[in-house]
């Protein structure tokens, strides 16, 4: 099959799609929505999001150094289209998309009780790029809905219905199709 050149902008998909909640000094909560984000490290747990210097949250990020990443699932598709798309400076996000507000544990920052899971973060380095930041933040504590644990405290990702997104759309995690060292293993 041949390859064609292909203009720049979104190339790596798909992404998660995450609800990233800020808070200022004064107080006052945001919520945006994020598909450039991810792990950068596991030891320390390190994760990175990128933001649009224009974006309403973009200030609060840089004062406090603190977000919180909230996972998005099927049910919160909408919420997080919303939030993608509406900025916090017109209006209160939470409310118009009837979002609970829960305090996190080492940050300012709420966390979404509508959430599965979410990452506690607190910035230790702000690259800029261009159009974005790069926010470079260990993950100070995650609090995950006590259902996606198993009895061995082992997280069962793979039940929360979490979606992804691909130029502009959502999808929803689709089957197991291998698992870590499958290329290895001796069958």
């Amino acid at each position: 099959m041949a390859k064609q050149a292909w203009k720049p902008g979104s190339m790596l998909a798909p992404v998660p799609a995450v609800l990233v909640t800020v808070k200022s000094k004064a107080g006052e909560d945001n919520v945006l929505t994020i598909a450039w984000a991810g792990t950068v490290c596991s030891s320390p747990s390190m994760v990175s999001i990128s933001v649009r210097k224009e974006r309403y949250s973009h200030p609060m990020l840089m004062e406090t150094g603190e977000f919180v990443i909230n996972l998005v699932t099927e049910d919160l598709i909408r919420a997080a289209d919303y939030c993608g798309v509406k900025s916090g400076k017109d209006e209160d996000k939470f409310a118009a998309c009837g979002l609970t507000k829960e305090p996190a544990g080492t940050v300012s920052p709420c966390v979404i009780k509508e959430s599965p899971l979410a990452l506690e973060c607190k910035v230790e380095q702000v690259i800029p790029l261009g159009s974005h930041d790069l926010f470079l933040a260990r993950v100070t504590q995650v609090d995950v809905e006590e259902s996606l644990l198993d009895e061995n405290g082992r997280l069962k990702l793979e039940e929360a219905g979490l979606v992804s997104y691909i130029h502009g759309e959502y999808y929803a995690q689709g089957e197991r199709v291998g698992t870590f060292g499958c290329s290895v293993r001796k069958k």
